[in-house]
């Protein structure tokens, strides 16, 4: 031998020689379709936006609802509606008693006579107690809705009845809970309930 080297195939390409393809490559895939951002950005920007009208909607009708209230129930209003309440009660005033106590149902009821009977009752009862009864302070009004509204008040009432040596009761303070109805300008005391105790 001539001291040459057999013959032998060439080296493999370290990263391998492709071999020719018989066919043409097929076309690449198409990636799945990506949502432009501008898209996402507009619809995080509209889910806010509702967001923050709803918002506003439910805001603004607590707004208009507590302002109705403030307006159709002044310290002045449930002041005067209370006293005429009680003045009917004092003068045994049975029509007007009933028209209180009734609750706006009084124009729509045909026959009032089981009412004033009531009425005269109620009437009778609060004589028994006093004499006299002004109201001196609205201590709190609690709107339960846009028209009605339950006031705490302070009334300065005469107790009935002589006092010793037939000397006039003295006047003190009680306090009373009055459930009102307030429709435009008029307004009802559906209920009166006064407070145990009194304050020398």
């Amino acid at each position: 031998m001539d001291g040459a080297h057999p013959h032998s195939d060439p080296p493999a390409h370290p990263y391998g020689h492709p071999l020719p393809y018989p066919h043409q490559l097929p076309p690449p895939l198409p990636y799945p379709p990506q949502r432009p951002r501008s898209r996402v950005l507009v619809l995080v920007l509209g889910v806010m936006a509702a967001g923050l009208i709803a918002v506003a909607i439910v805001g603004g009708a607590g707004y208009l609802v507590y302002t109705k209230a403030d307006r159709g129930l002044s310290t002045a209003t449930a002041t005067s509606t209370i006293q005429g309440y009680l003045n009917a009660l004092m003068n045994q005033d049975k029509p007007t008693v009933a028209r209180h106590a009734l609750c706006g149902l009084y124009d729509g009821i045909k026959d009032h006579s089981t009412d004033l009977t009531v009425a005269n009752l109620a009437s009778d009862a609060f004589r028994r107690q006093f004499s006299a009864a002004e109201v001196t302070s609205i201590d709190k009004i609690v709107m339960l809705s846009p028209d009605q509204a339950q006031v705490l008040f302070t009334m300065k009432a005469t107790p009935a009845g002589p006092s010793l040596r037939g000397a006039r009761q003295s006047e003190t303070e009680v306090q009373g809970v009055a459930q009102l109805l307030v429709r435009g300008n008029k307004s009802l005391v559906c209920s009166y309930l006064p407070r145990p105790g009194f304050s020398e």
